[in-house]
């Protein structure tokens, strides 16, 4: 089936440089004292092998709720509800655009939590406006799907990311916003605030 043409622009501006703008947004945040990583929701480890490559000495493997034949990471199969590890498991878990698809992203965050033995590194979105909830629906279903990807559009606010690491006992430690993902002009509506990095400490 042929691509549109909204999905093949998607691949061609911003598939890389997300990759590329991310993970060294993120292999910044990761505190020195780190050696061992979960990626929840790696897909085929695109995004950790990028991450590990900025921080050659980090131990980096992957879950999925679908294992594809070929990842740039070890990936183990997870059911989209209980990892299969143990609690205190890794120094850190992180979390790639993966939380909005969720049905119940607080409690995938637990999760993230329990194996985790000290941090958890989000990147997902803010959605503060109807204006923010049209352009984060718009820019799921150009770049997820065609890959049928689920598609919950479960944003949170800032109150509500806040108010999830209240519950959870997560301190936040760390927080990049304005990643830059998108080439200018495309930036201006797709990029700023919509985007949020979280380093939390339990």
């Amino acid at each position: 089936m042929k691509e549109n043409t909204a999905v093949k622009a998607h691949r061609a501006l911003v598939m890389g440089r997300r990759v590329s703008k991310i993970s060294q947004h993120i292999a910044a945040l990761i505190p020195k004292s780190v050696s061992t990583i979960l990626d929840v929701g790696a897909g085929t480890g695109e995004m950790a092998i990028a991450i590990k490559s900025k921080r050659p000495e980090l131990e980096i493997s992957g879950v999925d709720v679908f294992v594809r034949p070929k990842t740039f990471v070890p990936i183990s199969k997870y059911d989209g509800k209980i990892l299969p590890f143990a609690d205190n498991s890794f120094d850190l878990v992180v979390v790639v655009d993966v939380l909005h698809h969720c049905d119940d992203p607080v409690a995938v965050l637990q999760e993230c939590a329990r194996v985790a033995k000290r941090y958890v590194l989000i990147k997902d979105h803010n959605s503060n406006s109807l204006f923010d909830e049209q352009v984060l629906r718009f820019m799921d279903w150009v770049g997820n799907r065609a890959h049928k990807v689920a598609l919950p559009y479960d944003y949170l606010s800032t109150e509500n990311w806040l108010s999830a690491f209240k519950k959870l006992r997560l301190k936040m430690v760390g927080e990049t916003n304005n990643l830059h993902i998108y080439p200018m002009p495309f930036d201006l509506i797709f990029g700023g605030d919509l985007h949020c990095l979280f380093l939390l400490e339990k």
